[in-house]
């Protein structure tokens, strides 16, 4: 693989200085890009004054950082990107830039948070692959001279910025990435104020000292600010205590968010949709090939229309408990994750039962969930048209032991630890 490279600049009018490794404005919680899909979609397809002003504005906020990826996504027009496309979303624990909120102290430069998004080539399903901060991977000797060894992928982004971080994720899956992007911590509290809060459920009360956690009761709280931000960041709270009970934790917090996001309250709301735009925008930074308006709108047209029950969240197959390397680290399932990977890249959507749910016991299915709407469903006495023509329904999910994950539209909770 050709190394890659990268620097940043502000979108439009950079100063032009190029810039290795550690990123100004990087930072974690990738989970909210999600937000941006859908919001640009709509801001800029509402009215063409309005939007050319909505356009400029947001063109403006956006930082950018070059990535001269082995494959570069193609510049759409709008509402015209077919195929599939993979982007990875990466976060870093840094409060370089972030203000004294987090402390003074300016923190490491590590990507805390991994999640590849794959859209299939028909764009009828999609997954997202969490890999864990703590896994142990090879490492890449990427632009400032890391070590190729073995340590965990949380590391990449301190060897090499983003940059780096991409080379990994790909020499670890073996997919291309077409697209990246970061989010600060101050994104996570600006975006989840701008959508009013996301609805999560918890099983029992969690205190978390170590993130400033405080939720007192089990049941349901709409979580945003400060709040949102420490429930992403919660390990010790949830689950066994580990990233991975953390992971599934985040997939609660994320499938709210995207019913959300997708539901009509959201999608028909203009001042709100361009909120989180503006949130968003203000708070990220992109490959400056994924930076461009119209390619932001044209991914967003995609994701707004796969169904919530074909986006599949999965954990990489890992597991704690390793010696050697993988000692007090997460160590990789080989086979489970060659399978998964096998699926992705040959497209078949990935099937997930109530089995998935709950890595280390981060998540279980909410048993008080809204019942399926009937009308989402075909009246099985109901008599055919014959001359309709059923759409296709493209290949069928595939199950594969082991994988732990769930989708858009389970219903899930939070398991205190």
């Amino acid at each position: 693989m050709s190394e890659l490279r990268q620097r940043s600049a502000r979108t439009p009018g950079g100063d032009g200085v190029v810039r290795h490794g550690k990123l100004k404005r990087g930072a974690a919680w990738k989970t909210l890009l999600a937000i941006v899909a859908s919001g640009l979609a709509v801001v800029l397809v509402s009215g063409a004054s309005v939007a050319a002003i909505a356009a400029w504005q947001l063109q403006s906020n956006i930082e950018t950082v070059t990535i001269d990826f082995d494959e570069q996504g193609p510049p759409p027009a709008i509402g015209a990107f077919e195929g599939g496309f993979n982007i990875l979303l990466v976060g870093s624990d840094t409060r370089e830039g972030q203000g004294d909120a987090f402390g003074k102290d300016p923190g490491s430069e590590l990507n805390d948070v991994n999640m590849l998004l794959h859209v299939a080539q028909d764009q009828k399903s999609a997954v997202l692959v969490s890999i864990p901060r703590d896994m142990v991977v090879p490492l890449p000797r990427c632009e400032d001279g890391g070590p190729a060894t073995g340590l965990p992928i949380n590391e990449s982004f301190s060897y090499g910025g983003l940059a780096c971080t991409v080379e990994t994720v790909q020499n670890l899956t073996g997919l291309p990435i077409q697209f990246a992007g970061l989010i600060t911590f101050n994104g996570v509290i600006a975006m989840s104020d701008a959508v009013g809060g996301v609805e999560v459920c918890i099983t029992e009360p969690i205190l978390d000292p170590y993130t400033g956690l405080n939720l007192p009761t089990a049941g349901s709280h709409t979580l945003q600010g400060w709040n949102a931000l420490a429930f992403l960041r919660s390990r010790h709270g949830v689950g066994d205590g580990s990233d991975l009970g953390r992971i599934s934790s985040q997939q609660v917090f994320l499938s709210s968010l995207v019913r959300k996001i997708k539901s009509d309250d959201t999608l028909t709301d203009f001042s709100k949709l361009y909120g989180i735009a503006q949130a968003a925008t203000q708070n990220i930074t992109l490959s400056d090939n994924f930076a461009r308006l119209d390619t932001l709108v044209s991914i967003a047209l995609v994701l707004k229309n796969i169904p919530l029950e074909n986006i599949a969240m999965v954990q990489y197959p890992s597991r704690t408990g390793g010696t050697g390397i993988y000692l007090g680290k997460v160590q990789p399932i080989t086979s489970t994750a060659t399978a998964l990977f096998d699926a992705i890249k040959a497209d078949v959507p990935i099937g997930l039962d109530a089995n998935a749910v709950g890595a280390n016991g981060g998540s279980q299915l909410d048993p008080n969930a809204p019942a399926p709407d009937p009308a989402a469903s075909p009246d099985p006495s109901a008599t055919p048209d014959p001359s309709a023509t059923p759409e296709d329904p493209g290949p069928a999910a595939q199950l594969i032991p082991g994988l732990k994950g769930q989708t858009a539209a389970q219903y899930t909770c939070s398991v205190a630890n």
